[in-house]
């Protein structure tokens, strides 16, 4: 991972940034990575695998519902398509 050093941040940044930090339960270190990751993350763009997840929670599906799905599910390879 790369290291990034930040020179001549006013005081009153760094006060701000610890204050912030100290709220989120996160290290001064930590949140400014959040902060700058959420800076240059693309915003607008749907991402598959968190929108599946969303939409499961609100449907209310556990793990079990997908073990008993896994369950029914025929284990044998389908048959290819024949056409005369």
């Amino acid at each position: 991972m790369a290291t990034l050093t930040v020179r001549n941040l006013p005081d009153e940044v760094h006060r701000a940034l610890r204050v912030r930090a100290a709220q989120h339960g996160r290290s001064t270190e930590a949140e400014i990575r959040e902060i700058l990751t959420l800076a240059v993350r693309p915003g607008g763009q749907l991402r598959l695998g968190d929108a599946l997840v969303d939409m499961n929670r609100a449907l209310g599906v556990t793990n079990e519902d997908v073990e008993a799905l896994e369950q029914m599910r025929e284990r044998r390879p389908a048959q290819p398509m024949r056409f005369k």
